[in-house]
């Protein structure tokens, strides 16, 4: 049950980054071609959709490690300060989205940006995500260090 866990706990987290490395390469793209006109009206459809989806893969994501870093230190076993370590940046990469996405989402919400604005707003925006892939590869990292060392 114990390797069910770790496995499955493993493949989601690994689905959440290819999500978002999916959002990178093909979506920001897509909406950096966009006429700012176009990219609000997609925006306004899909939108919230879009934030749905990543808030929920984005909370089962971050709750992997926090959780792996509970019961470690429950059952006292030396993983712990991997899954700590795991779920330091794993609470770094939900900051991520208050200290930056938030409100810009909420801008392209409101359709507040001119049409320069907006693309360099989604060059920044760009810069971020791929900042918060690194986040989360190096917090998906140290879980599964933390899952090799409760095998041991």
């Amino acid at each position: 049950m114990k390797q069910f866990l770790i496995h499955t706990s493993t493949i989601i987290f690994a689905i959440f980054i290819g999500s978002q490395i999916t959002e990178g390469v093909l979506l920001v793209p897509y909406w950096q071609s966009l006429p700012a006109p176009d990219f609000y009206a997609y925006y306004s459809e899909f939108g919230t959709v879009i934030g749905r989806f990543y808030t929920i893969l984005t909370i089962l994501a971050a709750a992997i490690p926090i959780c792996v870093a509970i019961y470690c230190r429950l059952t006292k076993t030396d993983a712990f300060k991997f899954a700590a370590i795991a779920s330091l940046f794993a609470i770094l990469f939900i900051a991520f989205f208050y200290v930056y996405f938030k409100d810009t989402n909420e801008l392209f919400f409101q359709a507040a940006l001119s049409e320069t604005a907006l693309q360099e707003e989604l060059v920044t925006w760009s810069y971020w995500h791929w900042g918060r892939i690194v986040v989360e590869v190096i917090s998906l990292s140290f879980l599964i260090v933390a899952f090799d060392r409760m095998r041991a």
